[in-house]
């Protein structure tokens, strides 16, 4: 029988590995795209709408510096636009792009395609219960 330390160790050791094939699997999809999966996160986050810089620096959990520098180059590609804030002058909203949207929908589907392809061996129960443990991991307050 295995101890609580042998236990913990291959949920990290399991969480790990499935974090870098994630981090592959995103790299392998954005790079025929001409996108670092950097660039490629965020057009997909975006695709929920725009959003300030303040609230994409932390949902993609960089410094403010390099996702502007990110933002710029990808506005200079036409994939993205910085346009005034609604409520604060001071403030710009990162939105898509027509061709943006299109290109970060291409990304979406490439890489939930490649997931789904990795996933299709799970039973439903198995799926139901990886989707309750991830999410109760990464969401919490959703749990």
């Amino acid at each position: 029988m295995a101890t609580t330390t042998t236990r913990h160790t291959e949920l990290v050791g399991s969480l790990v590995q499935l974090m870098h094939v994630l981090q592959d699997l995103y790299a392998e999809t954005s790079r025929p795209l001409g996108l670092t999966p950097q660039q490629a996160h965020l057009l997909c986050v975006l695709l929920a709408g725009p959003q300030g810089m303040t609230d994409l620096s932390r949902i993609m959990s960089i410094e403010r510096s390099s996702l502007t520098s990110m933002v710029d180059r990808l506005e200079r590609r036409s994939l993205l636009a910085r346009n005034p804030h609604p409520t604060d002058r001071r403030a710009s909203q990162i939105t898509l792009t027509p061709a943006g949207h299109t290109l970060a929908a291409k990304a979406h589907t490439a890489f939930t395609d490649r997931v789904e392809a990795l996933t299709t061996d799970l039973s439903p129960r198995t799926r139901e219960t990886l989707t309750a443990a991830v999410t109760h991991i990464t969401a919490p307050e959703l749990s």
